[in-house]
């Protein structure tokens, strides 16, 4: 079993996205699908890459041009050889919110 699984499955942890200037680079790297994300409540921080499920997530509050609102991302990825979903809201304006993540069986993961 994985500690650092167990621990951001339970409950929302704080994240931030500060590899990005703002919203509107932010919003370039959502339409490319893919964007760092970085738990901040873990030793030293934990930075996850993470590809975006576009069917499952929400960009309908975001303004990116001018860096307002909030996102909703989510996606799969393996962590620590756990598969998990991420999910995520982050504010524009300081590029931080909440995530978690939640197991899921290994057939149920997109792998790319």
């Amino acid at each position: 079993m994985s500690e650092l699984v167990d621990f951001l499955s339970n409950g929302e942890h704080p994240v931030t996205m500060t590899r990005y200037t703002g919203g509107e680079e932010l919003g370039e790297r959502i339409e490319r699908g893919y964007v760092l994300i970085k738990f901040a409540d873990t030793r030293g921080g934990t930075e996850l890459g993470l590809r975006i499920d576009p069917s499952e997530s929400d960009l309908s509050e975001a303004d990116f041009t001018a860096g307002q609102g909030q996102v909703r991302l989510v996606g799969n990825l393996t962590l620590d050889f756990v598969p998990v979903v991420v999910e995520v809201m982050v504010d524009l304006i300081s590029l931080e919110g909440t995530g978690s993540l939640q197991r899921v069986q290994a057939q149920d993961t997109v792998e790319a």
